[in-house]
C-alpha cells in the first residue's frame, strides 16, 4: 500500500513537471525571451518545442505503466463495445481533421517567414461545434480504458490540464482575434459538445472572415 501511494505521488509529480515545462514554453513570454535573445533560434523554436515535448513525456507514461496495479474498475460486454467505440470514433475524428492544419508549420517542420502576416482564425468542421477538438477528442480515448488508481490520477491531471491549458490558450486567441473570437466563445462550448450550441457553416465563415490579426 505504502509502495503504491508512493508510486502514485511520483507520477502526479512527474505529470505537474511536465505540464508546468509544456505551458511555459508555449507562452508568449517564452517566445518573445527567445525572439530577443537568440534570434537564430527563433525559426526553430517550435520544431524544438515539438521534440522535447515528446522526449519529456516518456517519464510520466512509464511511471503510469510501472505503478500498474488492481484495476478500479474495467469495461465489460456491451460497455466494453461502446467504449472501444467511442474511443474508435474519437481517434478517426482526429486522424481526419489533421486535413484542415498546415501540420508542417504546427510541427515545425516547416518554417514561415512571418507567421503572424495577414492570419486568420482557421475554423475547421469540428470547430463549430467544439472550440477545442483535439482536447475533445483525447478526453474520450482516456476516459474510455479501464481504470486503476495511477491511470485515474493521471485522467484527473490531464483533464485539469485541458481545462485550464484551453483558457490560458484562448486568452492569446482574444489578443490576436479580439471580437470575433469573444463571440465565438459565447457560440461554441470549450471542450464538449453541447446541444443547440454551435455555428452554422454560415455563420463560421462570417468569424473567419472578420477574426484577422491586427498588424504590428
Amino acid at each position: 500500500m505504502t509502495n503504491n501511494l508512493a508510486n502514485i505521488l511520483n507520477l502526479l509529480v512527474a505529470w505537474l513537471l511536465y505540464f508546468g515545462f509544456h505551458s511555459s514554453l508555449a507562452s508568449l513570454r517564452a517566445k518573445n525571451w527567445t525572439a530577443a535573445h537568440w534570434p537564430r533560434f527563433t525559426p526553430y523554436y517550435r520544431l524544438a518545442y515539438n521534440l522535447l515535448a515528446t522526449v519529456l513525456l516518456i517519464p510520466p507514461l512509464w511511471l503510469v505503466h510501472s505503478s500498474q496495479a488492481d484495476p478500479l474498475w474495467t469495461w465489460h460486454g456491451a460497455w466494453r463495445w461502446l467504449m472501444d467505440g467511442l474511443a474508435l470514433v474519437a481517434i478517426v475524428a482526429f486522424w481526419w481533421s489533421l486535413r484542415y492544419y498546415d501540420m508542417g508549420e504546427f510541427l515545425g517542420i516547416r518554417r514561415v517567414a512571418d507567421p503572424g502576416q495577414d492570419r486568420r482564425l482557421a475554423l475547421s468542421p469540428f470547430h463549430r461545434f467544439v472550440r477545442h477538438p483535439w482536447y475533445c477528442f483525447g478526453l474520450v480515448i482516456i476516459w474510455t480504458r479501464d481504470m486503476d488508481p495511477a491511470w485515474l490520477a493521471s485522467c484527473l491531471l490531464i483533464t485539469l490540464y485541458f481545462a485550464v491549458g484551453s483558457r490560458l490558450e484562448e486568452r492569446k486567441l482574444v489578443v490576436e482575434f479580439g471580437a470575433p473570437y469573444r463571440r465565438y466563445q459565447q457560440r461554441v462550448p470549450a471542450l464538449f459538445p453541447l446541444p443547440g450550441q454551435y455555428l452554422s457553416r454560415t455563420e463560421a465563415e462570417g468569424i473567419t472572415a472578420t477574426a484577422k490579426r491586427p498588424p504590428g
